[in-house]
């Protein structure tokens, strides 16, 4: 593989220096500049992208199941052909352990491999056929059902997976296993990780034989790429992972749109964590130690980070608490991702010092690099909390927030007050199931993945995972953006009446050539 970098965007099969202003990407740890310098895409370069992308859509989304799965497992291979200048880039450009990136690039592995057994398997056309009936009153035409993808789709890459999340992220694979070619913008942070990644996916899209508008990589600003680039007529849906302002900004952008079209936008979670009253009596000490590394893991820079903790006051919370602000204190200070992330990092935990009835329990240890996370634990009661909105505010990195409830009765109250979560845990025993069961309805109407006895940080790749939840989590709570569900954002149903049999798609002709599980007058069958 091309493990060059030179500032290039991808536009097809070409490498195009950007001609707009010139950017580098900056070592988090020293505040030092990378080279090269990148040039930034403009208007131009977005058309361009997007038209070939139009070009390729109807001839990509027919592309055989077998075609598009090994072109999925492709870019996996390529990207892990790249080798260690893949790794060491990324290093570079996010101040990510060595260790935390090699797992991040086999979970972008693995997660296109995967898609290619969804696209294999072919349960996401979800080929339905009811036969005619002639003899009915009033008759029945013939009718066949299949799913096809939306349409080129805009992916805008984050800034806290450089990989997973990012040029051949989630959405990029899902999006290309529903059919539809992807735009990617990719994050100014990590400019030389998403070529290096840009062109495994330009090789692959060449040595498959497929039409060259299948995937681009640019480079530039959010307020002119990245609404040229929402705003442009070929682009039928955008998946995006970053800050709840960016992410309203392009959902807006996209209703405002003649055609307006569908935005999956994952941006603001607290992951609330409640301690029923048993579990925390007989575990404290462990719950503690084990959701402090949870908080501080990658300097709490998951979107799955447990930002708030609820626990019934006591001398149970109280041992939680020191506990947890022992831990804390004994953590070093992890390099964030950016200078801006840890500036707006500061500036949070300096809004909840001051916060009335607001208690700061504990802050990890200082220094170490230019933008090192210095943890914060910080407590408050159920009152103060339910009469002060700011305090439910995410702030990005390893701040939580510790509640004191008087009752069992106020976990319920302060589950309703939150707005929508990616994920909420409950930590419990047989003994606290009665409090649990009053919960979980307003957990399920106000979260993605409900977890029991464990840590939000971890997102396994997988068919049953849910990474999505209600508004602020997502732009739409029906959705995950992790998981085999994912390819449903990029999908849309097509029904084919009395279609004479040499126009009906294969996925829906009468001998079932491809061997799929259909539903055939409402049986599920596969002959």
């Amino acid at each position: 593989m091309n493990t060059s970098i030179n500032g290039d965007m991808l536009i097809g099969q070409a490498a195009v220096h950007g001609s707009a202003a010139s950017f580098r990407s900056m070592d988090p740890a020293s505040g030092r500049e990378i080279e090269p310098a990148f040039g930034s895409g403009g208007v131009a370069d977005v058309e361009r992208a997007c038209t070939l992308a139009q070009q390729a859509f109807d001839g990509y989304r027919e592309s055989g199941l077998e075609q598009r799965a090994q072109f999925l497992e492709q870019i996996a291979q390529n990207i892990i052909d790249v080798g260690p200048a893949l790794i060491e880039r990324a290093m570079l450009e996010t101040g990510l352990p060595q260790a935390r990136l090699e797992g991040e690039r086999g979970r972008t592995v693995g997660q296109l491999r995967l898609f290619a057994k969804v696209v294999r398997d072919g349960r996401w056309i979800d080929a339905t056929l009811d036969a005619a009936l002639p003899n009915r009153t009033p008759p029945r035409a013939d009718l066949r059902l299949r799913k096809i993808g939306l349409g080129p789709v805009a992916v805008f890459g984050a800034s806290n997976f450089p990989l997973a999340f990012s040029v051949a992220g989630g959405d990029t694979a899902s999006a290309l296993a529903a059919g539809c070619p992807v735009v990617v913008k990719a994050h100014s942070a990590h400019p030389g990780t998403s070529e290096l990644v840009g062109k495994a996916v330009q090789a692959a899209v060449a040595s498959c034989g497929l039409p060259e508008g299948v995937f681009s990589l640019l480079f530039g600003d959010g307020r002119t790429v990245g609404q040229a680039l929402v705003g442009h007529p070929a682009i039928k849906a955008v998946g995006f992972t970053g800050s709840r302002q960016g992410g309203m900004a392009l959902a807006q952008a996209a209703w405002q749109r003649d055609e307006p079209i569908p935005v999956y936008a994952e941006m603001s979670s607290i992951n609330p964590v409640f301690l029923l009253a048993d579990a925390l009596a007989q575990r404290a000490e462990e719950i503690a130690t084990g959701f402090v590394d949870s908080l501080t893991l990658g300097a709490g820079q998951f979107c799955t980070n447990p930002g708030l903790v609820m626990a019934q006051e006591g001398p149970a919370l109280d041992k939680f608490c020191a506990v947890a602000a022992n831990a804390l204190q004994a953590k070093s200070a992890s390099t964030m991702l950016t200078p801006g992330i840890h500036s707006a990092f500061n500036a949070g935990v300096e809004r909840l010092t001051a916060a009335p009835g607001v208690q700061l329990l504990a802050r990890g240890q200082s220094g170490g690099s230019a933008s090192g996370c210095q943890a914060a634990l910080f407590k408050t009661d159920a009152r103060t909390f339910l009469a002060n909105p700011a305090l439910e505010e995410e702030n990005f990195g390893a701040s939580a927030l510790v509640i004191s409830c008087r009752t069992a009765a106020e976990f319920k109250q302060i589950a309703e007050h939150l707005g929508g979560q990616l994920t909420a845990t409950l930590f419990l025993t047989e003994n606290d199931r009665d409090t649990a069961r009053k919960l979980l309805p307003t957990l399920e109407r106000k979260v993605g993945r409900i977890l029991a006895n464990g840590y939000p940080t971890g997102v396994e790749v997988s068919h049953a995972m849910v990474h999505g939840g209600p508004f602020p989590a997502t732009s739409d709570s029906r959705s995950t953006s992790v998981g085999a569900a994912a390819i449903d954002r990029f999908l849309r149903p097509v029904c084919y009446q009395d279609m004479p049999a040499y126009l009906l798609p294969t996925a829906l002709q009468d001998a079932n050539p491809l061997g799929l599980w259909r539903v055939r007058d409402g049986e599920q069958v596969r002959s």
